[in-house]
């Protein structure tokens, strides 16, 4: 630490001494090219990081960011947990990005350099996106300037302006499953001032039974820009209606591949985003730039479920309903008499059996923050020097109010209400009454210092300040305070060996703090649900990641060929990792501290043209394990004991990660049309529930996806896309559940409690897409 401290200062002290640096102007090429911010720190890192165009994210024709992660690098798997499109989770390195509570969220995301991961979880709502506008994207190391979650690294999303992209580009398409999209964006500039937007209109009627969803997504950017300063108004809106009915048995989809387990489970999202970046140059060499925000998030969510409520065996409780309690085992169950809001026991109208419940939920966020910064960049020895001073500031207020209706299962398995609102005396279910208050601070210091002309350092410090606050609106259980605190170094180094090849090695560390929603839902004697987990709450301890890695990278010519190429290898250690365990009430778990684990793993990323061919090769391979011995509730898991827990041991891989990844990209545009295809490939993972690796892996796949282009005038082209070509059965996640309660119409006497959220089938698309 006194070394990274010194080295900083010494940097620092170049902003003061000016006559002890050679200054040197950088304004002059780029003097009326905006500068937005995308994350803390300058950039310094991003030589190494994974990029992706405009013109990559509309490969396909449509614009697709998460398509276009996984075509170009294999180390992001995307998992059907939810089974929509827009709802998956990304998982990069062992990490996750997902809109769904109860991930692990490992990975910070920032938009135009403000904090996407939403506060009241860090959960990353893609649908949220305008991808119309998206200019570029970035897959960042581990750095510890990048603030609270980025133990996995950081993903950052640049925007478009009207003077980086002037013009106009628009798509309209419609494909297999009443699938309709439509988009257009557009940009001028004239004199200092510029103007950008873009809007895109998405329909889906989902291939899977009963999984609708609509998307309007909106963005206006408006700029000044000047050779010393500039400023642009930016504004986001989304307003998304999301289907995602989620795993099913096996048996079921074995039967019938789009069938449901249970449904509706949908979430409707109304989002706005107002955002300045200003900036401004004190010399030819510093300049200070931000990002301030403001945001309203508003969800609404309805999820039918099966649930452990029967008739009650009791002779004192005939006719009525109950729910079975924590501590029920396979000999001798306990069963607690169901209540409404009135304190009265609920009569039994279905004979006994047939029961689900209603969740409903809304969550209402209104966060703001800021993001400044001073970038000096100059001559300093034998190479450039950049220095990055700044600060962070991200406040929220969440409103969750939920409740739960008791319902019938249909023959369809939908949930129809009953009308009774269930309110449990032991808070085991009940109505929530919520305001969260969420403030995280940052100051940081990052700094490219170079050594000799060959020989860089990238050294960065951060301290990283939380605080917590939760209002029960109802009573007093989950009513809490949490401060948080951690000051996170890191180092790099670079070495150029030839114009064409370097070679790098670092350290850092970095932190995540527990959500409101994971404090709130950490007794295991009191288990939630996905949508209803508030009870109160012992303390969860933050999450620390120390990371080390090395990697080379080069570029050159091979018969004929340009290639350039990637290679990275590394290994974080999390300390304290949390974890959301399955409970033995059905649909119910908790959050818990579970000790150290580990991701280390290789990547190695290819590319190669050649006039009109192009193509890409990319592998990962990540071991994923626990480093401590523990016992965890995984009820529906064959391998439980008869309380319903299984042993997890030292070395155990972590569930839901597969182990190989492989993808390979190949396209060729010649005059007037173009040709292209993907295959990812991907090796099997042990289910969600089974982290003591006691039962048989979700199986591997590969996928085939192919593209074709053909322009029909200038400026205006066919597309047309066929994902999963040879229609291949596999399936991205899995997991268990209790199934032999419920009778399956399509597959009577189901019984096996593995559970898959299935890969879409063989899709096609085409369209029209535009140029001007």
């Amino acid at each position: 630490m006194r070394i990274l401290a010194a080295l900083l200062a010494g940097s620092a002290m170049g902003l003061v001494g000016g006559t002890a640096w050679a200054q040197t102007p950088d304004q002059g090429d780029s003097a009326r090219q905006p500068i937005i911010v995308t994350a803390p720190g300058g950039a310094v890192d991003i030589d190494d990081a994974l990029t992706l165009t405009a013109a990559d994210i509309s490969r396909t024709g449509s614009p697709d960011i998460l398509g276009a992660l996984t075509r170009n690098f294999a180390g992001v798997t995307l998992q059907d947990a939810q089974n929509n499109p827009w709802q998956p989770n990304l998982v990069y390195r062992g990490f996750t990005a997902s809109p769904l509570q109860g991930q692990s969220q490992g990975i910070a995301v920032y938009l135009d350099g403000a904090r996407f991961n939403q506060p009241f979880g860090d959960t990353v709502q893609f649908d949220l996106l305008p991808q119309a506008a998206i200019r570029s994207v970035a897959l960042l190391d581990k750095s510890a300037v990048y603030g609270l979650n980025a133990l996995g690294g950081a993903l950052t999303l640049e925007t478009k302006t009207g003077a980086s992209d002037p013009g106009l580009e628009a798509s309209l398409s419609h494909g297999r499953f009443g699938m309709t999209e439509a988009s257009v964006a557009g940009g001028a500039a004239w004199g200092d001032w510029s103007a950008f937007g873009a809007f895109q209109y998405t329909h889906d009627d989902g291939w899977r039974d009963h999984s609708p969803s609509t998307l309007y997504n909106g963005y206006a950017d408006l700029g000044f820009d000047t050779a010393t300063g500039g400023l642009h108004l930016k504004v986001v809106g989304a307003n998304t209606n999301l289907t995602g009915n989620g795993v099913s048995p096996v048996e079921l989809l074995a039967a019938d591949r789009r069938a449901v387990f249970t449904w509706p489970d949908n979430s409707r999202s109304r989002y706005g985003r107002v955002s300045l970046h200003p900036w401004v140059a004190l010399s030819d060499t510093t300049r200070i730039e931000g990002t301030l925000y403001a945001q309203k998030l508003t969800l609404r969510t309805v999820n039918g479920d099966a649930a452990d409520i029967e008739g009650c065996e009791d002779d004192d409780d005939a006719g009525f309903v109950c729910l079975e309690t924590v501590g029920a085992g396979d000999d001798e169950e306990e069963q607690a008499v169901l209540t409404d809001a009135d304190g009265n026991p609920i009569a039994d109208t279905l004979g006994g059996e047939g029961y689900g419940v209603l969740n409903r939920g809304r969550t209402a966020t209104r966060a703001m923050g800021a993001l400044v910064q001073l970038i000096d960049k100059r001559t300093l020895g034998a190479g450039e020097n950049v220095f990055a001073l700044g600060f962070s500031y991200d406040s929220s207020r969440t409103r969750f109010d939920t409740a739960t209706e008791l319902g019938a299962l249909t023959d369809d398995r939908s949930v129809d209400g009953l009308g009774s609102i269930i309110v449990q005396e032991d808070g085991a279910i009940a109505p929530v009454g919520l305001i969260a208050h969420t403030d995280y601070w940052g100051v940081f210091a990052q700094d490219r210092l170079p050594i000799t002309s060959r020989l860089s350092a990238e050294i960065a410090l951060r301290y990283n300040h939380a605080r917590i606050v939760m209002q029960d609106q109802i009573g007093t259980a989950l009513n809490g305070r949490h401060r948080f605190e951690r000051l996170n170094p890191g180092i790099e180094f670079d070495y150029a060996l030839s114009d064409g090849l370097s070679l790098r090695a670092g350290y850092a560390q970095s932190n995540r703090v527990p959500t409101p929603a994971e404090l709130s839902c950490a007794d295991e004697n009191a288990p939630c649900s996905l949508t209803n987990f508030f009870v109160a709450d012992p303390p969860l301890k933050q999450v620390v990641a120390k990371s080390w890695e090395a990697g080379a990278k080069g570029k050159g010519q091979l018969g004929g060929f340009a290639i350039d190429w990637l290679l990275s290898a590394y290994r974080t250690d999390n300390r304290n990792d949390i974890q959301y365990v399955a409970s033995e009430i059905r649909g119910r778990a908790y959050f818990r501290n579970i000790g150290m684990t580990r991701r280390q793993g290789v990547e190695a990323t290819l590319h190669a043209s050649r006039g009109g061919f192009t193509a890409g090769l990319s592998y990962a391979f990540i071991d994923a394990s626990y480093r401590a011995p523990l016992t965890l509730s995984s009820p529906a898991n064959p391998s439980a004991d008869e309380d319903g827990l299984i042993a997890v041991a030292r070395g155990d891989r972590l569930p839901g990660i597969p182990r190989h990844s492989a993808t390979l990209s190949l396209d060729y545009a010649a005059k007037g049309w173009s040709v292209g295809g993907d295959i990812l490939a991907r090796s099997g993972q042990y289910l969600i529930g089974d982290e003591g690796n006691d039962e048989a892996k979700l199986g591997g796949y590969a996928v085939v996806n192919l593209r074709a282009s053909v322009t029909l005038i200038r400026g205006v082209s066919l597309f047309g896309t066929l994902n999963n070509a040879f229609n291949r059965r596999y399936a991205t996640f899995g997991t268990f559940g209790e199934v032999d309660e419920i009778e399956l119409e399509e597959a009577p006497g189901a019984s096996n409690p593995r559970a898959y959220g299935p890969g879409a089938p063989r899709r096609w698309q085409v369209g029209v897409k535009a140029l001007f």
